[in-house]
């Protein structure tokens, strides 16, 4: 009588919970549609979320199993991205990447408590390339001090080899963001015997006629920019107020979009920047992006950013971490993965130029891998300019490497002083069982 009862209750249950739903793969984004960057910010998240899709509507998921999306909207403010990840950490992520430098130094410890691996792409703490230190955080594929290397690397090429006696300024958002570079140029003008100075520019970035004084007074061979948002825009305005040579002012990677140049016109011809990426729509995935996001209504915004230089990085962004958690499903057998076994996955990733064509992206980002002893990648950079004319960035150069002993060096002398501060033993973490 007693199993009968037991029965009747097992098959209750069984009912009650049919039909089971297929396991998801949670790719969260924190985003940031409104404030004062949106417009960078919006793009992005356009290009992160329609990859996603992509890999949906195409593909059915990854090795079957579908993405399932979130967003939770930060403003680029660094308490809203703590309190968003706060709501999503419970949610298995397989992978947080929270598009601000400020919001990512607040999660270092938090991910690295909870398990959960952060991607920092191109922005972040530089340090984290060292893995045996910063096993959860990842910052691949180059990181600011690769940045300023790669741009003081294209300078001495423009100056066959000898900056002895230049003058380069380095124009940057007060953040911990803009601040990222100042080591590494420090140590290079050391080096290289080039006068280094650097001017804060405060947030958001509307008021620079101070800075632009200073600059014209002081007249340098290169103003270097690290900016966002509308701190780009005025910059490169003062700059063609001023009439300084387009040529040699350079910004970083998220100085060189779209946004940053059509609001001056004429006087933003021949601006330049470092680009980790290509650009525009002359790529085989488009294809596949016209027919199963775009012409079904499917797109995460308007489609008016499609092809732009930060939906590029948001597609690029969520194609590493579609690859990483393949390269997860590999490893462990598996496809229902958990978000260590994405570390793994992170931490094993291989970008092969092989690999980027099957993806539909030939030449489109560097070939790399990334080990324990390197979150980082290669650190290469292009150098664009911008086409007013056109309304276009043109790639000048190809992929220019980092001084990577300088910059593995700093690396080793931050990261361990790091752990040394907050009593980590350096070491690499073993697979995940599960």
């Amino acid at each position: 009588m007693k199993m009968i009862k037991l029965a009747a209750v097992i098959a209750v249950s069984m009912t009650a919970a049919a039909p089971v739903l297929a396991q998801t793969l949670h790719f969260p984004s924190l985003s940031y549609r409104t404030g004062p960057f949106a417009a960078g910010g919006i793009p992005f998240a356009d290009g992160y979320s329609d990859y996603l899709t992509l890999i949906n509507e195409r593909d059915g998921g990854i090795g079957g199993v579908p993405i399932r999306q979130t967003e939770c909207e930060t403003a680029y403010n660094t308490e809203r991205g703590v309190e968003c990840y706060q709501a999503i950490r419970g949610e298995s992520p397989l992978i947080i990447q929270p598009l601000s430098t400020g919001i990512t130094y607040q999660l270092i410890p938090r991910v690295t408590e909870d398990r959960i691996p952060m991607h920092s792409m191109g922005y972040g703490r530089t340090s984290a390339v060292n893995g045996e230190v910063f096993n959860w955080i990842f910052n691949y594929p180059g990181t600011y001090w690769d940045g300023a290397s790669v741009i003081v690397n294209y300078l001495l090429e423009e100056n066959d080899g000898d900056l002895d006696g230049k003058k380069i300024t380095l124009l940057y958002h007060n953040s911990a963001y803009g601040r990222e570079p100042i080591p590494t140029l420090t140590r290079l003008s050391e080096q290289l015997g080039f006068q280094f100075t650097s001017i804060a520019v405060d947030s958001p970035g509307q008021e620079q006629g101070n800075q632009w004084l200073q600059i014209r007074r002081e007249r340098p061979d290169y103003v270097l920019m690290w900016g966002w948002g509308v701190m780009n825009a005025v910059a490169v305005q003062e700059a063609a107020n001023i009439r300084f040579n387009m040529n040699n002012f350079i910004g970083v990677w998220w100085s060189g979009s779209e946004q940053d140049v059509i609001p001056a016109g004429a006087g933003a011809h021949g601006y330049r920047s470092l680009a980790m990426h290509g650009t525009g729509r002359d790529y085989p995935i488009y294809d596949d992006m016209q027919q199963y996001v775009i012409d079904p209504g499917l797109t995460a915004g308007a489609g008016d950013q499609i092809g732009t230089v930060l939906y590029s990085r948001g597609m690029y962004a969520a194609m590493l971490a579609v690859e990483a958690a393949r390269t997860a499903q590999e490893i462990h057998g598996v496809a229902e993965i958990t978000p260590a076994m994405m570390r793994d996955g992170m931490a094993n990733l291989v970008i092969s130029e092989e690999r980027m064509v099957e993806l539909g992206l030939p030449n489109f980002g560097p070939p790399f891998e990334v080990s324990c002893e390197n979150h980082g990648g290669t650190g290469q950079g292009l150098i664009q300019e911008w086409d007013a004319n056109a309304r276009e960035w043109n790639l000048i150069t190809d992929w220019i490497s980092p001084d990577r002993d300088l910059i593995m060096e700093m690396v080793m002398e931050d990261s361990l002083a790091f752990a040394a501060e907050n009593n980590i033993t350096p070491g690499c973490l073993e697979r995940s069982g599960g």
